[in-house]
């Protein structure tokens, strides 16, 4: 670039200058230029100032019909509960009307919503503590073409009924357990007494165990000396049982001799009273030992007689002497074994006294744990029992209570969206001044493409600068909060400059196609960039091109400075519309050059036609 070339830039850029304060006309347009974006930024900014602050004045429609019901010889009424609670809520303007009067009313549009309240809404809520719980339901009646932004305002005055509904029946059914609570305390404190007294009751009974055993340590000693004595006796008894059977063998071999010398007395008395006929001895004293003869030969026929029937139960005798003695040996055995198992049984009967005596105690001091337990169960929910209930009811109406740690707090909603609108009215603002002060082509003038791009650049990026200027003059006269000034109105300063040169490159490069592209930016930015919706919400094709929009960066960059700077976000931001800039500016120069006859043909064309 040589001298002359800059020596035509500035005369440009002089020209430019002089011909703004040429007549008040031009002057007056140019500032209206540069307040015009401005009022774009101010007017929105200023209009959604506080927009879910004055929800006040949005109507929302409730009829009550609960009919209440009563728990426990308390009437409630949960609906006129509800009705109360809203009565004291200014977040939206509450109109209690008739059922009939809500639905026509959201159908007709004269409310955004209404709730309706049903008849049986208390008495399903207590329902909660019988057999049979039923759900308590609510009818939400929202117009939804009447205002899509007040439906959704609704939307949050519906949720403040609904959540305190749920709190009151959170707070009943809570007050409830709490009663039930009561109730367990005294029956656990009941328990606990019995506890303790049965623990007493099995502690006495480990004392009679604990004497019992003595007694059967006592008694199994005794049996093991009856058993000792047992087993002599049986000993005995076997030694004597042998000399029974040897007493059984002379008594039989006794009775045999005894019962042949008897036949044989028996014989000899009979041939003693054969050989004598007493009819034929005279009368004297031969016929009287004649007589006696006879006599002894009788009585020795007694005599054999008696002494076989004394042979045939000396038999019998000796018989059941060895039965007798038979079964006294069996008695010694069983008797020996019946002292063996008594001596078993008695060793089990110190074992059983002994482990029942062991399970008494460990039965009892559970019983007495059991009870320290319970009755400490007992003083804890006395404690809670103990409280009032009114302040039990708030404390259940509202258990948790959620602390806010707001990060970057701003004051309104109106600083908040500031930066979005702040931007915005930038890229409009620059757009307006390409339109009204549009670009000129070199063709037919003395200028090179570039000593055109270069000359007439410096009159719009003083427009921005001066756009910028009102816009944060009015912003500080509104009562936007700014964290950091300096380097928020630098930031602001620099997006305007940036924006004005890409618009004025575009169309200084490629005319009306340009302005094109500058407006479908625009749309395409309110809705890509994030200034007021996430863009995690959005449509997927606005998440594509959200990294690639101008607007992102700028929205940022003032949006950091304005709300609280963290510089991993900012310097980036800050780079990327250095870069835009510079980069808008080598490739408008290199694309005018080219392009600069074949645009200025096209405007001439749509010129010619009348209609452009």
């Amino acid at each position: 670039m040589g001298r002359k070339d800059i020596g035509n830039i500035l005369e440009i850029t002089k020209n430019d200058f002089k011909a703004a304060f040429s007549n008040p006309i031009v002057t007056i347009v140019l500032i209206a230029i540069i307040i015009l974006p401005s009022l774009y930024a101010l007017l929105n900014i200023y209009a959604c100032w506080d927009p879910y602050g004055n929800t006040g004045e949005v109507e929302f429609a409730i009829a009550n019909l609960d009919n209440g019901t009563s728990f426990e010889d308390t009437k409630i009424n949960v609906g006129n509960e509800l009705v109360k609670d809203l009565k004291n809520n200014t977040k939206f303007k509450w109109t209690f009307v008739t059922e009939d009067e809500l639905r026509d009313g959201v159908h007709k549009g004269d409310y955004y919503a209404g709730i309706v309240i049903p008849k049986n809404l208390s008495k399903n809520i207590v329902s909660i503590a019988t057999d049979n719980p039923k759900q308590a339901k609510l009818e939400y009646i929202v117009n939804v073409k009447a205002n899509p932004v007040a439906a959704k305002l609704t939307n949050t005055a519906a949720n403040t009924v609904y959540t305190n509904l749920n709190a009151r029946i959170v707070e009943f059914i809570n007050l409830a357990a709490y009663g039930k609570l009561g109730e367990l305390q005294e029956g656990l404190a009941s328990g606990a007494g019995q506890l303790s007294d049965g623990g007493s009751q099995l502690q006495s009974g480990a004392d009679q165990v604990s004497s019992g055993a003595d007694q059967v340590n006592d008694g199994a000693s005794q049996v093991q000396d009856g058993s000792k004595k047992i087993k002599q006796g049986s000993n005995t008894i076997k030694e004597k049982s042998t000399q029974i059977e040897k007493g059984k063998k002379t008594v039989e071999d006794g009775s045999n001799t005894l019962q042949e010398k008897s036949n044989e007395l028996q014989q000899g008395a009979e041939e003693l009273e054969s050989t004598v006929d007493p009819s034929l001895i005279p009368e004297g004293p031969i016929k009287e030992y004649t007589e006696g003869t006879s006599k002894v030969a009788d009585g020795s026929g007694q005599i054999a007689e008696g002494s076989s029937k004394l042979a045939e139960g000396s038999v019998k005798l000796a018989e059941g002497s060895s039965k007798i003695t038979n079964g006294s040996v069996l008695l010694a055995e069983k008797s020996g074994e019946l002292a063996d198992g008594s001596n078993k049984v008695a060793e089990g009967s110190v074992t059983l006294a002994a482990g029942a005596e062991m399970l008494s105690n460990a039965a009892a001091q559970a019983l007495f744990s059991a009870s320290a337990a319970l009755f400490s169960s007992a003083d804890a929910l006395s404690s809670i029992t103990g409280i009032n209930e009114t302040l039990l009811g708030d404390y259940f109406f509202s258990p948790v209570k959620l602390e806010t740690n707001e990060l970057f707090s701003v004051p309104d909603y109106g600083s908040n969206v500031s930066p979005f609108y702040i931007a915005l009215s930038m890229w409009v603002g620059a757009l307006i001044t390409c339109v009204m002060m549009e670009p000129k082509s070199s063709v037919g003038t003395k200028y090179s493409p570039f000593e055109m791009y270069a000359g007439k650049l410096l009159i719009y990026v003083t427009m921005s600068i001066l756009q910028a200027c009102v816009t944060l003059i009015g912003a500080h006269i509104l009562g936007v909060y700014v964290d950091n000034y300096p380097l928020f109105y630098l930031s602001a300063i620099l997006v305007s400059v940036v924006f004005m040169i890409l618009m004025y490159s575009m169309i200084s490069a490629i005319g009306t196609v340009g302005k094109g592209v500058a407006v479908l930016l625009l749309v395409l930015q309110i809705s890509a960039t994030g200034g007021i919706y996430p863009i995690e919400i959005m449509a997927k094709f606005f998440h594509y091109i959200h990294p690639y929009m101008p607007m992102t960066y700028a929205i940022n960059l003032l949006r950091e400075a304005q709300l609280g700077v963290v510089w991993s976000n900012y310097i980036p931001s800050l780079i990327i519309l250095l870069v835009i800039g510079v980069a808008t500016v080598i490739v408008s120069v290199l694309v005018k050059e080219k392009a600069d006859k074949p645009s200025k043909y096209f405007e001439d064309r749509l010129e010619d036609s009348g209609l452009f």
